[in-house]
């Protein structure tokens, strides 16, 4: 299974790329995804993600074929 993973903003800079293709073997909650794309990198406190566009939890499940966005909290004026 292939999962696309994208990081936004700040969380590019912070990983050093614009994102990841990362193979499962099985449906995984989103802080995992982030750990297996970044094993050296503790996950951010205040990590925001989406699958497939959406906002999600970070115990929502990733499956074949989804995408997942990380990216920092959005602050507004």
């Amino acid at each position: 299974m292939s999962i696309k993973v994208l990081y936004f903003a700040s969380l590019k800079d912070s990983v050093g790329r614009s994102g990841d293709e990362l193979k499962i073997e099985t449906p995984l909650p989103v802080s995992e995804i982030w750990h297996r794309a970044n094993p050296s990198m503790d996950m951010p406190e205040t990590l925001l993600a989406a699958i497939n566009m959406e906002y999600v939890g970070l115990e929502a499940k990733v499956s074949d074929g989804d995408e997942v966005a990380f990216f920092p909290p959005v602050t507004g004026g």
